[in-house]
């Protein structure tokens, strides 16, 4: 066990536990914060944030403002350009590239949330995988994206049944603590400020509700060769191969996806959701760390 503050502490699958630490695996976390053991694949880590206990209206707005993604603090590529001709294909695609886990990370950040029935902000909902999953579990969904072609998908998908809002994340058109809980996928890579963002994403969230967030990680030890081979080689040659705008997604994704490990590495991300005022933050590496979900309870 390696602690780094006196609020926080990081556990890796296989270690003792700390007296304070109770093994409770699939369980939320509670203040007193406790680290949840339970083995979901090797490679996984689970780290938790603590810190004391502390104790509608839906105007829709059209925000044309773009994420840009940043590659070692320098703007690279639009995201909605970069995401605007892969709607055909997304679903399938993005679970063939990721060896079928991609399907798996996306339930595993649902299932999160407590089943309450609640109203969930899904962010960056794309074409809807994420807030297929939410329904699926009884909840009442909104999504938001910025990608009109993702939305369309979205829109095929769910008729009626989800309202489905183009909007840049990190301006949402909506009041604060409008939804129970909020879910976001892929997304703090593509802008500006991932702390600003972050501050605005739980913004909309009423207190006590839980905001989940599905990341691509950078696995590490015997697997980061590995990795990097599939992430420098493999995905490029397969972006050529399908065409349709995954050309440029195969050669963005791995830089993309160290750029910001390098930038905000596991510490500084749970920093800014402690400034997000997000309580009881557990992080979750999940296929050997090639996926990183991280959830809380906003205060």
């Amino acid at each position: 066990l390696g602690a780094t503050h006196n609020h926080r502490a990081v556990l890796a699958d296989g270690e003792p536990c700390p007296p304070r630490v109770g093994a409770v695996d699939g369980a939320d976390v509670h203040a007193p914060a406790r680290l949840r053991l339970g083995r979901e694949d090797a490679g996984d880590l689970r780290t938790v944030l603590c810190r004391g206990e502390r104790m509608l209206c839906r105007p829709i707005e059209r925000v044309l403002q773009g994420h840009v993604a940043t590659i070692g603090g320098m703007p690279s590529v639009d995201a909605r350009e970069l995401f605007a001709p892969l709607g055909p294909s997304y679903d399938r695609v993005g679970a063939t590239l990721s060896f079928g886990q991609d399907p798996r990370w996306r339930r595993f950040l649902v299932e999160r949330l407590p089943r309450d029935g609640g109203h969930v902000l899904d962010v960056a909902t794309g074409t809807g995988l994420v807030a297929a999953e939410l329904l699926q579990r009884g909840f009442e969904v909104t999504g938001v994206d910025q990608s009109a072609e993702m939305l369309a998908r979205a829109r095929e998908r769910f008729g009626p049944r989800v309202e489905l809002v183009e909007s840049s994340a990190e301006a949402l058109s909506f009041p604060d603590g409008s939804f129970d809980h909020l879910t976001v996928t892929y997304l703090l890579r593509y802008v500006d400020d991932p702390g600003a963002t972050l501050r605005e994403l739980a913004r909309v969230v009423r207190p006590g509700g839980t905001v989940a967030s599905l990341e691509f990680g950078v696995p590490s030890g015997f697997v980061r060769p590995a990795w990097e081979l599939y992430v420098r080689a493999g995905l490029p040659l397969a972006g050529r191969v399908l065409q349709n705008g995954w050309k440029e997604v195969g050669d963005f994704l791995g830089g993309s996806i160290r750029s910001y490990w390098d930038a905000y590495p596991e510490e500084r991300q749970l920093e800014l959701w402690d400034a997000a005022r997000i309580d009881d933050v557990a992080l979750r590496r999940m296929s050997l760390g090639g996926g990183v979900v991280i959830w809380g309870r906003r205060t």
